[in-house]
């Protein structure tokens, strides 16, 4: 198990552009499965997370070529069915929760997928129900198998159909979209999530020759067709790793440009972070961020405390709120955040109240931070990261502490981060890995 030896209070200087975006990433390999010609995908990050999925899409049978540093072809022109009933299967797509999105293209294009219960990260339950109910409301027939801990589906023809979703799952969009360009007839997906990701897939889907209308609204009407031919894609910057760069520059009293940060689909992150009294200039596609000696917390008009909630886009991603829940302990004033979708994303905060932060936690989806200023300083300490984006807000705090922290489970922070103690130290961090 990897660490991070962090010494804390070092400023960062100049600029920095963020990996391809991590949860596109997810759903456009999956894709690739839906045709047999080659499809070429720039721009993909070199995480733990993708690169274990297109590991995996190899070890099923499909020619995979790295042409440069980011840049891939895919081509799905034979699945190896047996090798997706195989233990190795299970044991890989089990740790990576990304493979549950290689539902919809097995099935649609091979009529059977096998699907073992998905891993991830260690941020409570989430539940599938999305998903297998919107597949079976396509036509394909589910056997749980107990013993095994899978799933297997089949169908002999996806009919198209209308589908209400229960929640505007991302994934469970995504899947239910891949599944539905090659169903027979229309279907309608409603309450859809509508993230820029999902705009890109369903835009890499219609310039393979899926018929998709409403793209960028939650409402999705799909016209199912025979056969998609190959293309080229490119992903958009991750805009977590945005936000976290954004944290990062504030609470190191750090001056960085975040370059290429395709802000048009950015949301409501930048606000979110003025909101708490961080500078944000927009710089054409360039976010500059400057040497800040201290920020305030906004209140509400009426002079209530701000509340900082999750919500489906263009709501804020609930990948950022531990992040800004970092940030906001050197701040002045106070903020509620309110986790509302995962119910222990928030239970990192005990290592942020050890190293001096002033938080209540109210329950498992809200926290009171008590912004501390510049009157104290966090302390270094020694933590392990449970899961992606708590593993990044403990590096952030980490960096701004006084005295050296170590981050144990790194590994998690790697899943979703770019060799960032590389790109953070040619800014002026001083983070070893060991």
């Amino acid at each position: 198990m990897s660490s991070f030896i962090i010494e804390g209070g070092h400023s960062l200087q100049g600029s920095i552009t963020p990996q391809g975006a991590k949860n596109e990433a997810l759903q456009i390999i999956c894709a690739t499965l839906l045709t047999q010609e080659e499809v070429i995908i720039d721009n993909i990050p070199d995480i733990l997370d993708v690169n274990n999925l297109i590991s995996l899409v190899a070890d099923m049978g499909v020619k995979v070529n790295k042409l440069d540093e980011k840049r891939y072809s895919f081509k799905a022109e034979e699945i190896d069915h047996e090798y997706t009933r195989s233990d190795d299967f299970m044991r890989k797509s089990a740790a990576l929760r990304g493979s549950i999105m290689l539902i919809g293209p097995l099935l649609a294009r091979f009529g059977e997928a096998v699907v073992p219960k998905p891993g991830g990260d260690k941020i409570g339950r989430r539940r599938l129900d999305t998903h297998f109910n919107g597949i079976m409301k396509l036509g394909a027939q589910m056997i749980y198998h107990e013993q095994r801990n899978l799933f297997t589906l089949s169908t002999k023809q996806l009919k198209g159909t209308y589908i209400l979703l229960d929640e505007a799952s991302v994934t469970g969009t995504a899947n239910l979209l891949m599944a539905a360009v090659l169903a027979e007839g229309e279907t309608i997906i409603y309450n859809a999530a509508c993230e820029p990701y999902l705009e890109q897939l369903s835009r890499m889907l219609v310039c393979m020759g899926a018929k998709i209308e409403g793209i960028g609204s939650n409402k999705l009407h799909v016209q199912g067709v025979t056969k998609l031919s190959g293309c080229q894609h490119c992903l958009l910057p991750d805009m977590i790793e945005v936000g976290s760069f954004i944290g990062m520059a504030a609470m190191t009293g750090s001056e960085i440009t975040i370059k290429d940060t395709s802000v048009a689909n950015l949301g409501i992150i930048p606000e979110s972070f003025r909101r708490l009294g961080i500078t944000v200039e927009q710089q054409g596609d360039d976010l500059f961020i400057p040497r800040q000696d201290g920020y305030t917390i906004e209140s509400f008009i009426d002079g209530s405390i701000l509340t900082i909630a999750d919500a489906p886009w263009p709501g804020l991603t609930p990948d950022l709120l531990s992040v800004l829940l970092v940030v906001a302990t050197k701040a002045k004033g106070s903020v509620l955040i309110h986790q509302k979708m995962f119910e222990s994303r928030l239970f990192f905060v005990d290592k942020l109240i050890d190293m001096g932060a002033q938080i209540i936690l109210c329950d498992p989806h809200r926290a009171v931070v008590i912004g501390l200023d510049n009157r104290f300083r966090l302390r270094g300490m020694t933590m392990t990261s449970p899961d992606i984006r708590a593993g990044i807000s403990m590096l952030i705090a980490a960096m701004s502490a006084e005295g050296t922290s170590t981050i144990h489970n790194i590994d998690q922070i790697d899943r979703g981060y770019q060799s960032i103690d590389t790109r953070l130290n040619a800014l002026g961090a001083r983070i070893t890995r060991v």
